[in-house]
């Protein structure tokens, strides 16, 4: 019998700019077996948000209230703009209390890499960089390593996701904290209480519609704090609608992950699906995992993530 899971939608950014994506979506799940809670949430605007920042801040408090019922996945319907408001308004202490150890798996990425990051750094909660509901589930043609990835790392206890590097790269097996995704949030959130301290770590980003030379200086952002220096390896995600001027002159996002790599002395690893393209493996932020390239191939194995019991 296939696996049924309830999961609970949460809408801590940017509201609905295609009801639609989110109607199929929603459909797309329950067609699956699945039964999906919270879908008023879809519902709620306020200026460009789903929700005032109270509003968005009690979808994630309502999880650490031991008198609601937990789901087993709590996933966000979209990116947009959001999280940083909400982040002083988040009970850590009740979310650290209820959900640690507990088996939900919270799936989201884009702006919820800043909920990622504050959930981690605070109460210590892993959490996945994955499939959200709009863009996601709800995309016109449905993405068959997206949707069959996502499923698999919720039922493995050790899930892994592998690709083909798509230039040439030096044989590597490290192991450490695996955590990333968007860029803009997590170098947007260092030096506060936000950011989670993680050396020696698996880093993977992504961005969307930047030019090389903003992802460079985040890049070096990172660097400068001393965050990129302390990581075994950077994952290079996808980063779509690069905008590259004609002042550029041949610099590309090629020669600025190059820049950074050699500034950073680190191993740099590209090709990964993940980010805002529709193709996208579900990964861990904040457990650990292993790396290894051979032969042009990169596997990227974990286990300890959040995932909720087989029924």
């Amino acid at each position: 019998m296939p696996v049924s899971y309830d999961i609970q939608l949460i809408a801590p950014a940017g509201y609905p700019h295609n009801p639609d994506a989110m109607k199929l979506g929603v459909e797309r799940l329950e067609l699956a077996g699945h039964r999906v809670h919270g879908k008023e949430v879809l519902k709620r605007r306020d200026l460009r948000f789903a929700g005032t920042d109270a509003e968005r801040a009690a979808d994630l408090n309502a999880l650490a209230d031991p008198t609601t019922p937990l789901a087993d996945i709590v996933l966000a319907i979209r990116g947009g703009y959001g999280a940083h408001p909400v982040l002083p308004l988040l009970d850590y202490d009740g979310l650290r209390a209820r959900l640690g150890g507990a088996p939900v798996a919270l799936v989201g990425h884009s702006d919820f890499t800043g909920l990622q990051c504050a959930l981690l750094a605070r109460s210590g909660l892993p959490t996945l960089g994955g499939p959200m509901l709009g863009p996601d589930f709800g995309a016109p043609e449905l993405d068959q390593l997206t949707w069959k990835h996502f499923w698999h790392a919720l039922a493995s206890e050790e899930a892994q996701a592998g690709w083909d590097v798509p230039r040439p790269a030096s044989d590597l097996s490290v192991e450490g904290t695996i955590w990333g995704g968007n860029l803009a949030m997590l170098a947007g959130l260092v030096g506060s209480p936000y950011f989670p301290e993680i050396d020696g770590g698996i880093l993977y980003v992504e961005d969307i519609a930047e030019p090389p030379f903003r992802v460079e200086r985040m890049l070096y952002h990172l660097l400068h704090a001393g965050v990129l220096g302390r990581q075994k390896a950077l994952v290079i995600g996808d980063f779509t609608s690069c905008r590259v001027a004609e002042y550029d002159n041949g610099y590309d996002l090629d020669v600025a992950f190059e820049r950074i790599g050699a500034a950073a002395g680190i191993p740099l690893v590209r090709g990964l699906p993940f980010g805002h393209g529709p193709a996208k493996f579900t990964l861990p932020f904040g457990v650990p995992g292993r790396l290894d390239v051979a032969d042009g191939r990169a596997t990227l194995a974990f286990s300890g993530h959040p995932r909720p019991k087989t029924p």
